[in-house]
This record gives C-alpha cells, sequence and structure tokens, in this order.
C-alpha cells in the first residue's frame, strides 16, 4: 500500500515526466534555456526582453506544468482556435498585435529624430539596409517548397525570417504572430540574440567594405532643429507612410505618436510613463509570452537552425547594404559622407550608431560620428516598420 501511494505520488510529479517518450527533449529545451539565462544575466545580451523569454522557455518545458500555463486550444482538424492558461490568455496581446505596438509607442517617446530631420538624406540609408530583409526573404523562399524542397519555408515564414535583418525585435514579433505563428519563439530568440550581437556582427562587415580614407571622413557638424520641426515630423511621416502603405499604420501611428508626445512638451507625466513604466511592463509580459510558445516539439527542429543560419544572413546583408549606399552617397556627395553610417540603417538603436562611431574613432580619436549615424539608425526604425507593412500587406 505505501509503496504504491510512493509510486502514485511519483508519477505524479514532473520528474517522471523527462522519463516518458520525448521527455529527454524538455531536458534539452530546458538546457538552452539555462544558457539564454545566462547570456542575458552575465553576458547582458539584450537582457530586458531575453531574460523573461528564457524564463518562459524554461517554464514551460517543465513536464505536466507547460499546458497548465499556457495551452494551444485545437480543433478535430488540428488547427489552432485559441489559447490557455495565464500566459495563453496573455498572448493574445502577441496575437493581436498589441504588445509590438504598444513596445513602439514606448520607443517612439524615447527617440529623437533630431539627427534625421537635420540631414534629411539619410532616410535612404534606413532605406539601403532595408534589403537585407527582401535580400534574406527571397532566399528563405530558394530553400523552401517552391525552391530546393529543403524546408516547408513559404512565402509567410519567409517574410517572418527576412524581418530578422530589419533588427527590430517589435515589428519581428508582430509580422511573426501574424503570418507564422508556429515559428515566433525561434524568430523571436534569434532576433534579440543577434541583436546583442551587433557590435560583433557589424565591424568586420564595415571593415571589408570600406577603406581606411573612407573610414576617417569627418562630416559637417548637423545643424540644429527647431522645436516646430521636431513636431511637425510624426504628423507629416504618419499622413505620408500610411498614405502609401496602410499596412504598416499601426506601427508608424504608434511610433509617431509617442514622438508626438515627447516633442509636444505638454505632458511631461506621459512621456516619462511611456519611456519607463509602460515599457518595462509591456515587455515582461512580450518576452514570457514568447518564451512559452517554445515548446519542445516546435522548437527543436531543424527549420530552426535554418532560422539561425538565415538570421545571420539577413543582419549581414541589412549591414551591407547599408554599408554600400553609404558609399554611392559618398561619391555623389564627392566624400563628404562617411559611408560607414550607412550600417546604422539597421533599427538597432543606439547599438547600431555606437558601432559606427567606436569604428570612426579606431582610424581618427577627432572622428565623432555618432550624431551622424542616429539619422540612418533612426530611420532604420520607420524603415523596419515601413517593410513589415509590405510583408502584412502582401502576404496577411
Amino acid at each position: 500500500m505505501v509503496w504504491e501511494i510512493i509510486q502514485n505520488f511519483f508519477k505524479s510529479t514532473g520528474i517522471a515526466g523527462f522519463f516518458t517518450d520525448g521527455g529527454w527533449r524538455n531536458l534539452i529545451m530546458i538546457a538552452i534555456a539555462i544558457v539564454l539565462l545566462f547570456l542575458a544575466i552575465k553576458k547582458k545580451f539584450e537582457p530586458y526582453l531575453l531574460l523573461p523569454i528564457a524564463f518562459g522557455m524554461l517554464l514551460v518545458n517543465l513536464p505536466y506544468v507547460g499546458d497548465e500555463i499556457f495551452h494551444v486550444v485545437k480543433d478535430t482538424e488540428g488547427q489552432t482556435t485559441g489559447y490557455e492558461g495565464i500566459f495563453g490568455f496573455l498572448y493574445y496581446g502577441v496575437k493581436w498585435g498589441i504588445y509590438p505596438c504598444l513596445i513602439f509607442l514606448c520607443i517612439g517617446a524615447t527617440t529623437d529624430f533630431g539627427p534625421l530631420i537635420a540631414n534629411k538624406k539619410t532616410m535612404l540609408l534606413g532605406a539601403a539596409a532595408q534589403l537585407g530583409i527582401f535580400l534574406t526573404f527571397f532566399g528563405a523562399i530558394a530553400i523552401g517548397k517552391n525552391g530546393l524542397g529543403w524546408t516547408n519555408f513559404d512565402a509567410k515564414v519567409a517574410s517572418a525570417i527576412g524581418i530578422i535583418g530589419g533588427a527590430d525585435g517589435p515589428t519581428a514579433i508582430l509580422v511573426t504572430s501574424k503570418l507564422a505563428p508556429e515559428y515566433l519563439s525561434s524568430i523571436a530568440i534569434v532576433a534579440y540574440s543577434y541583436m546583442a550581437l551587433v557590435p560583433v556582427i557589424q565591424p568586420p562587415i564595415i571593415r571589408l567594405l570600406t577603406t581606411k580614407k573612407e573610414r576617417a571622413i569627418h562630416m559637417v557638424p548637423p545643424r540644429e532643429v527647431t522645436k516646430a520641426e521636431k513636431i511637425c515630423f510624426p504628423i507629416v511621416v504618419t499622413i505620408v507612410t500610411v498614405l502609401i502603405v496602410p499596412s504598416a499604420g499601426a506601427l508608424i501611428g504608434c511610433l509617431m505618436l509617442g514622438n508626438l508626445i515627447k516633442e509636444s512638451g505638454v505632458v511631461p507625466k506621459i512621456t516619462e510613463t511611456l519611456a519607463n513604466s509602460l515599457m518595462y511592463i509591456v515587455t515582461i509580459l512580450l518576452g514570457i509570452c514568447v518564451g512559452c510558445t517554445a515548446k519542445a516539439e516546435t522548437f527543436l527542429t531543424v527549420d530552426t537552425i535554418l532560422i539561425f543560419v538565415l538570421g545571420i544572413l539577413a543582419f549581414a546583408l541589412a549591414t551591407a547594404s547599408g554599408v554600400l549606399g553609404g558609399k554611392l552617397m559618398c561619391v555623389i556627395t564627392k566624400g563628404k559622407v562617411n559611408p560607414m553610417i550607412g550600417a546604422a540603417g539597421v533599427s538597432a538603436v543606439p547599438m547600431a550608431a555606437r558601432v559606427v562611431h567606436k569604428e570612426g574613432l579606431k582610424e581618427d580619436p577627432t572622428n565623432f560620428l555618432l550624431m551622424h549615424a542616429m539619422g540612418p539608425n533612426v530611420a532604420g526604425v520607420i524603415g523596419s516598420a515601413v517593410a513589415a507593412g509590405v510583408l502584412l500587406l502582401l502576404f496577411a
């Protein structure tokens, strides 16, 4: 009798779950989660989002716990009809695009578009860097079921993978949740992991594509931007962008509303809330919900490996296309533009701009490129949102 009680108790514990079919996969996922937690805490790789993502992954892969906190409801044909559990209900904020848009609202309240307004041609460098998104899109299509047939990637999945090249986590999560939700955890982890590695990925590409003379180019200090210009900018960008790409309305609208709130100066308490409290609340909700989608059966696949490979390709191509755009602008302006600032056209603000600034200092300790690089850097935020809108318009 006592032995039966002990046996029944053991079978009800999560430990017994590791001895069932597929239990070893959970152990691997837990190990991956611990590695990500180490990177977030010890190495400080995008800790604000990678930490809750990793913990959500840890939690959902503990046997007999996953379905209690995050359960995917499916019909008789295997189609997803809803989500249950505490994090399942919170996941609707991801599915419906609420969290990414709220994060864009908060980003807008912390972004200074002054460098872009002062040097409007750097908007073109932000656009050039988005070529990495579409080049990776075609690469994913080429190895997918419509190309080499190595995997089941279709246009929707390719769009979600390509958007990694925008170096914008919320945008990648929004596009993936709309077009390829089954790959959400893989793409989110890849996007934020590579964003944290921008200081490692970008410098070799910049040095490969530029000469020592080009890297040492000094640029004229940007002019001072008026308050009126800063107030008008988000209004004009919203009207023009949304009229051209209506599907980008949610992201661009939230980004520009946040910026208008900041630049108007009439609601400082709201600006403070957006830049601090709301940003952190939404970030942790988004992170843990994305982490909870990383169940062993969907994450431990060949597709995940391919996404990691294509993700680094997307970042490299985005950086390269930005630098090449900078080189073209350098030629057109007869050497007045340092081509390195094109690398900041990805949306990793302000990390990419700092990388360019440091590369400039290596060639000449008096060459300060940070403010010049911030122009294409913030343009990249707008560019990635527009690129996401285009992909959603075509494939949603």
